[in-house]
């Protein structure tokens, strides 16, 4: 059995690279903001099964492969950086759009989708799934230890991402969203437009 020291090193570990700000986090708080709570759950729930699926990746010990297969790890860094970059321009054209133009609401059924490729496209997850589980983990733990942190993992990246979505959908907090959308969202297209262009020189200095 898996120590319980282990797994708070893993879970603390993970919890840190999870929580701290970055693309996924900055989006499912947007969405919260601009479409409520329904949406930023929804959008948070996607972004949790696509990094359980990169947890189950790297568990499983193909992080390792995907680390040594350049080819593939440099398409994903493409179709990831080339995603953040379609998310810039969503975020830059809301910035340009006056107020009370359409609201964000109306996409409320692809926040799923939307969340689950924003992680799924993201390659960087593998290598923080790695460094998290090397934490409390060693050659001599089986399987059960395995699915142990995985799962205590997979259940805080989805609180992190339900937390974010609960407090940026708190009334007050959308109200001063509204109020400063178009700032904001400006904001949050340039940060989308760094990270993008981020993993597309990642993936072409190879």
């Amino acid at each position: 059995m898996i120590e319980f020291e282990s797994i708070a090193a893993i879970a603390l570990a993970f919890f840190i690279v999870t929580v701290s700000p970055g693309p996924a986090n900055i989006a499912v708080a947007t969405v919260a903001m601009s479409s409520g709570r329904p949406g930023g759950l929804l959008f948070g729930l996607g972004l949790s099964v696509g990094l359980a699926f990169w947890g189950v990746v790297a568990a499983t010990g193909m992080g390792a492969v995907l680390q040594g297969a350049s080819h593939l790890l440099i398409a994903l860094k493409i179709a990831g950086g080339l995603y953040l970059l379609w998310l810039a321009l969503q975020s830059a054209r809301s910035a340009i759009k006056p107020s009370g133009s359409a609201s964000a609401k109306s996409y409320r059924g692809r926040w799923f989708t939307r969340g689950l490729i924003l992680n799924l496209s993201n390659p960087k997850a593998v290598v923080a799934w790695m460094a998290a589980l090397s934490m409390g983990l060693g050659s001599g733990d089986n399987a059960t230890a395995v699915v142990t942190a995985l799962l205590v993992c997979v259940a805080l990246g989805f609180v992190n991402y339900a937390g974010y979505a609960l407090v940026f959908s708190i009334s007050g907090v959308m109200s001063g969203y509204s109020r400063a959308r178009r700032w904001i969202d400006g904001v949050v297209a340039g940060l989308f437009a760094l990270a993008g262009f981020g993993l597309l020189r990642a993936a072409f200095s190879r």
